[in-house]
């Protein structure tokens, strides 16, 4: 009796067909969607080193709501050396010796039960140029991994001036350059230090102060900011970001 040879296995061009798995599928191209979004923050970043940002998200929020912001942007060559020391005095007096995250003010904000005063300028000025304001964890991760970027490819010179540039200093008045004409009616760099003090003082809070008609607690607090920025000129903490 012959016997019967052994049925071939079907081929599909020469190989077995691959199963489709969803799952797989969309972890892969998620990771090479978070690589490629990386690439292009990495970029934007590096970019912006020399090309300052445009208008930021939030002031395009301010500007869709009110019809129109005040904002021109300025070098820091062209604003007076007491306003950046006034800020870093107001804002992140080691603002020279950290390398984005202050670790001994977050320690102490948790110690205390609380964010405040932990959020460095490096922080700041990257939630304020790339990212959104408001509370949540998204937020603050993105801003996490950014802001070391930025330390890496930015001077500290150059975080200072973009900072002055997108802060808010009153309802829909953006930077230093239109600040300093709002509130005193003079360029940034004509701000005396007791100016410079108050702009710097209104910051935490711009919609709720005022640098032309300060509050009792606006005085104390730019008169404090005034001691700190000549404090941090004599030690030498504003050495990163002067001349």
């Amino acid at each position: 009796m012959a016997k019967r040879k052994p049925a071939k296995s079907k081929k599909t061009g020469g190989r077995a067909k691959r199963r489709f798995r969803p799952v797989a599928f969309a972890w892969r191209w998620g990771v090479r969607l978070i690589l490629l979004v990386a690439v292009v923050a990495a970029c934007v970043i590096v970019a912006h080193r020399v090309l300052n940002p445009p208008k930021t998200i939030y002031m395009r929020q301010e500007e869709a709501r009110l019809g129109r912001i005040d904002h021109v942007w300025v070098s820091l060559d062209k604003v007076a050396p007491v306003m950046a020391r006034a800020a870093v005095a107001a804002e992140d007096a080691e603002f020279c010796n950290h390398w984005g995250f202050d670790m001994t003010a977050i320690r102490s904000a948790i110690e205390e039960g609380s964010g405040r005063g932990a959020s460095t300028i490096s922080q700041q000025t990257v939630k304020n140029v790339y990212l959104w304001h408001g509370r949540n964890w998204l937020r603050k991760a993105l801003e996490a991994m950014m802001t070391p970027v930025v330390e890496i490819v930015w001077p500290k010179r150059r975080i200072i001036e973009v900072y002055l540039n997108v802060a808010e200093f009153d309802e829909g008045v953006f930077g230093v350059e239109a600040a300093s004409r709002h509130y005193f009616g003079v360029g940034p760099d004509a701000l005396t230090p007791t100016q410079a003090a108050r702009l710097a003082a209104v910051l935490p809070d711009p919609k709720g102060r005022s640098a032309a008609n300060p509050s009792a607690y606006v005085r104390k607090r730019a008169a404090s900011i005034l001691d700190g920025a000549a404090t941090i000129r004599r030690d030498g903490r504003s050495a990163c970001f002067e001349d």
